[in-house]
């Protein structure tokens, strides 16, 4: 039996709880779904899951396997594969979900790029940085910028995002510039609620800090906060791509070099890895490869 496959329909187990759901997750028979269970535990020598008649878990191997699965899941997805038409060809609706500040930076110019090779492949995109349910809001393709996804989610690594602290020189005139972490706490910071607990976090030198910060203004987009610190309503945190353009202009000066504040993934999140649309896959490829080699994008990353 296939490999990959086999270890596809153990991970779905694992993420659906139960083989029953598995197999309708799947759309294939729950003795299917057993024989590729049985495959698995062939293939690792050893019980994976825990199968009592109410639930079910996993071995502490299992556990291993699991995570193990995930990633030659992801490689295989990195495969190139032939696609069965030309590029003119391909044609129908691809929805993008992404957060504002992400679309307006990276995506106004991967899209167009994406558009120019595929014609005929129409995208529209929603801006929203909630974590939506991709059937139910009928969302092709979730752009996310976290280090926290959910165990169930199919997600494959685009880029990182790097963030700076920042704030407009009137904000700065007649204060103390902070010196490390901590006097960010005396400062007014401007918070991005999404990723909650105001609480930053940096490194330096392999050192870690936290401070929780606080301040008179929060929001869930972080091109609100961006317009904001330009106005020198506070300090705030935002990805460097946003605001390269306004450092190097000195609209924003940023504030402790050289402490980094927590880099994130960039992820790209579907529904199903069966029956994966042309298009989707297209767009999917693309994406990877742009955030990869495009040198708009690399020109927006901030380099250690």
């Amino acid at each position: 039996m296939d490999r990959v496959t086999a270890a596809q329909v153990f991970t779905i187990i694992v993420e659906q709880g139960s083989m029953i759901a598995a197999s309708e997750r799947l759309d294939m028979s729950r003795a299917m779904v057993s024989r590729y269970l049985a495959e698995m535990e062939k293939w690792a020598g050893v019980r994976l899951l825990h199968r009592t008649t109410r639930k079910i878990s996993l071995t502490s191997a299992g556990e291993i396997v699991y995570q193990r699965s995930r990633k030659l899941l992801q490689l295989s997805e990195e495969i190139p594969v032939h696609q069965p038409v030309e590029a003119q060809e391909l044609s129908g609706l691809v929805r993008i979900s992404s957060s504002q500040s992400l679309a307006m930076s990276a995506l106004s110019v991967a899209i167009p790029e994406f558009m120019q090779i595929y014609p005929q492949i129409a995208i529209d995109m929603q801006m929203s940085n909630k974590a939506i349910n991709l059937v139910e809001e009928r969302i092709d393709l979730a752009l996310r910028i976290t280090n926290n996804l959910e165990p169930n989610l199919i997600a494959r690594p685009l880029s990182t995002c790097h963030s700076v602290v920042c704030a407009a020189p009137s904000y700065l005139a007649g204060k103390m510039l902070p010196q490390k972490p901590a006097d960010l706490a005396l400062h007014n910071c401007m918070t991005y609620n999404f990723f909650g607990k105001s609480l930053w976090l940096f490194e330096r030198r392999g050192e870690k800090y936290s401070v929780p910060v606080s301040g008179t203004l929060s929001a869930n987009e972080s091109v609100v906060l961006m317009e904001a610190t330009l106005q020198g309503a506070g300090i705030a945190m935002q990805p460097y791509y946003s605001v390269a353009s306004h450092l190097a202009s000195g609209k924003l000066i940023q504030l402790l070099p050289e402490y980094q504040p927590q880099s994130m993934g960039i992820y790209g999140i579907y529904a199903s890895r069966q029956n994966m649309p042309a298009t989707l896959r297209a767009l999917l490829d693309f994406l990877v490869q742009w955030f990869a080699s495009s040198p708009y994008w690399q020109a927006l990353m901030l380099k250690s």
